[in-house]
């Protein structure tokens, strides 16, 4: 949250408005520390606020919670659900399914690949991340 004065109010104190942080927020989804952590950084270079969780179930209390996030990356393989899984509840769901998802994966298998898009990801993305491939990912937002 920033703050900033405001000049003197009609008292001669001081008025201090609060202004709520514009940075956009995404969901970093991943069931490995250090890829959350690549993700992660990637996306605070630009700007960006990250909540960063390690599987699906734990995404969708999140999502239930927080309603500012503005775009869901998420790994594709992990334990329980997958990625995929994640982005069917997403999408299924009326209050998420504007959500763009992207799928990152070290997995380059084309009919995975078809799935997920075809599912609605808006991409899929091999790991590991890039900072190239980072404002690709931004402009979905």
């Amino acid at each position: 949250m920033l703050t900033s004065k405001d000049g003197n109010n009609s008292k001669g104190t001081s008025v201090e408005k609060v202004m709520v942080d514009a940075s956009p927020h995404v969901l970093v989804v991943d069931d490995s520390l250090v890829d959350r952590c690549v993700v992660s950084m990637a996306l605070k270079c630009y700007n960006i606020r990250v909540t960063a969780v390690e599987g699906p179930k734990q995404a969708l209390k999140v999502l239930d919670a927080e309603h500012d996030v503005k775009m869901i990356v998420t790994d594709y393989c992990m334990p329980a659900m997958t990625g995929y899984d994640l982005l069917v509840e997403v999408k299924k769901s009326p209050k998420l399914r504007h959500l763009p998802v992207v799928i990152v994966s070290s997995d380059n298998i084309p009919e995975r690949i078809k799935m997920c898009l075809d599912g609605g990801a808006m991409e899929y993305i091999l790991k590991p991340i890039k900072a190239v491939d980072v404002p690709r990912i931004l402009s979905y937002i």
